[in-house]
């Protein structure tokens, strides 16, 4: 049988990462977020900005990578894999900075789909600003609404992960998991 798929999504500086690597220390199989990968390839290509300077091959390139991930997930033997940050995230991106894609972006999308999404909501007091994350916080917002409105777009029904503390969001999300199986 094969793994649950869950995503866990959000604007930047939301936390996504502290509890994909919480999830880890429990020994749940996760996928890294690329994009920070991506982003300091093309710096040491020269590219300073690729999502900026040059955002479908970015797109395009995460699309890959999150495809890659997502067949990834196959090879795990638990219950549950997460993945931080899905495909969706891409075209969310796109709509936000208003930047047209080829129409395989949205049938990679909905090709590839994931069994619960969480969505983890602005949080002011632990966002922080650095090399690849040059969103603002009012930026950051409304990612975040672009996020959500995506996934509704494409049917899922995104669940909030409440702004508590990181051992309390895991068990949140643990606890909306056990209803998977």
């Amino acid at each position: 049988m094969n793994p649950k798929r869950i995503v866990l999504t959000g604007g930047p500086g939301t936390g996504k990462s502290s509890i994909i690597k919480k999830l880890e220390s429990y020994g749940y199989p996760c996928l890294e977020e690329i994009s920070r990968k991506i982003t300091l390839q093309a710096k040491t290509e020269g590219i300073e900005q690729l999502f900026l300077e040059k955002p479908l091959l970015f797109s395009q390139l995460l699309l890959e990578g999150r495809t890659l991930q997502y067949h990834e997930g196959l090879k795990h033997k638990n219950s549950f894999v997460f993945y931080d940050r899905g495909m969706l995230d891409v075209i969310a991106y796109l709509d936000y900075f208003q930047t047209d894609y080829p129409e395989e972006f949205q049938t990679l999308c909905k090709k590839h789909t994931y069994d619960l999404v969480f969505i983890l909501p602005p949080w002011e007091e632990i966002y922080i600003q650095d090399n690849e994350r040059y969103e603002n916080f009012e930026e950051a917002k409304r990612i975040h609404n672009y996020l959500e409105r995506t996934y509704k777009n494409y049917t899922y029904s995104p669940i909030e992960v409440p702004r508590l503390t990181l051992e309390v969001r895991v068990e949140f999300i643990l606890e909306k998991i056990s209803n998977l199986v």
